[in-house]
């Protein structure tokens, strides 16, 4: 079984794979049918975000005479996911993937949520925002990857999955999100993006004009590498609790999508090892594995595998 899942990896362009690399790097060992499901959500998921942070990047807020028509695209998008029983040529490709993979629509309600607070806010006053936020932002896009990866197929279509799936997605989901808001900083900020909390940054004597200057000039201060050991040992419980919730949900899911959920987890710890709160700078350059360095990740990760 590892010979097929290593013919399947040298087939993957490392190089060429930008959005939502990881998630789609582990479901690229799923069947073909699911492969196009995550493609599918995570396209429409992706293209409200962009639609977002891209103005954002360059107007750094959203002016109040725009926020309407934002907020009236998101309730559109949403909409469309909706009407699932009457597919049109705009939102057929959406509709049919959600009523085909029976997939719920409490993950796409709370994804829209986020995105309505991203077009109302700059940046999050608390960790505890910050961490509501990522229900919508990671955890949903997240219980679809874990929904998908726990169907069980027969001759009637897709059956949805026996084990809570929102519990389960969500040690891996903040693990990974905290893990990219660290490893996107430098990139974050060249785009007038901040997911930092203000209140752990006061803590820390830190500035948005600080982060700004930071990110710029390619080095932090240590005020900054004591907010990242506070928010490193944070994800470290989700990396831990992720652990455990394989464990729980392994006997229910079929072995490449056990092998998917190990891949996904492993290409966020690879970032988590990268962090140096001793002397890192955390630009784009330290902290992003090479496409070289994450295939190999990927081929260990199927030796290692164990059914």
């Amino acid at each position: 079984m590892n010979e097929q899942y290593l013919s399947i990896l040298n087939n993957i362009d490392f190089t060429r794979v930008i959005d939502h690399p990881n998630i789609l790097i582990a479901a690229a060992f799923w069947d073909e049918d699911r492969y196009r499901a995550a493609r599918t959500c995570y396209k429409y998921m992706r293209t409200i975000d962009d639609m977002i942070d891209c103005h954002k990047s360059v107007h750094r807020v959203i002016a109040d005479h725009d926020k309407q028509q934002f907020r009236d695209t998101v309730k559109a998008w949403i909409t469309m996911a909706y009407n699932t029983t009457n597919s049109t040529q705009d939102n057929h490709e959406l509709a049919e993937t959600i009523r085909n993979f029976r997939i719920p629509l409490w993950p796409l309600e709370a994804f829209a949520d986020s995105m309505m607070f991203d077009i109302d806010h700059t940046g999050f006053r608390t960790l505890v925002e910050f961490m509501r936020y990522s229900e919508g932002a990671s955890v949903a896009p997240a219980s679809i990857f874990v929904h998908l990866s726990g169907l069980t197929k027969s001759s009637e279509g897709y059956a949805p999955p026996s084990f809570d799936v929102k519990a389960a997605a969500t040690p891996c989901a903040m693990f990974s999100y905290l893990v990219h808001v660290i490893r996107d900083f430098q990139k974050d900020q060249q785009n007038n993006l901040n997911y930092f909390a203000g209140d752990k940054m006061a803590r820390y004597g830190l500035t948005s004009g600080d982060l700004s200057t930071m990110a710029r000039n390619g080095k932090v201060s240590e005020g900054f590498r004591n907010m990242i050991r506070e928010y490193m040992i944070v994800a470290d419980g989700y990396r831990q609790a992720t652990y455990k919730v394989i464990q729980d949900i392994w006997p229910m899911l079929e072995p490449r999508y056990r092998l998917s959920l190990k891949i996904i987890f492993n290409l966020y710890l690879m970032v988590f090892e990268r962090f140096d709160t001793t002397q890192g700078n955390f630009n784009m350059e330290e902290v992003n594995p090479t496409p070289a360095e994450i295939r190999e990740r990927v081929r260990k990760t199927i030796i290692d595998f164990r059914k």
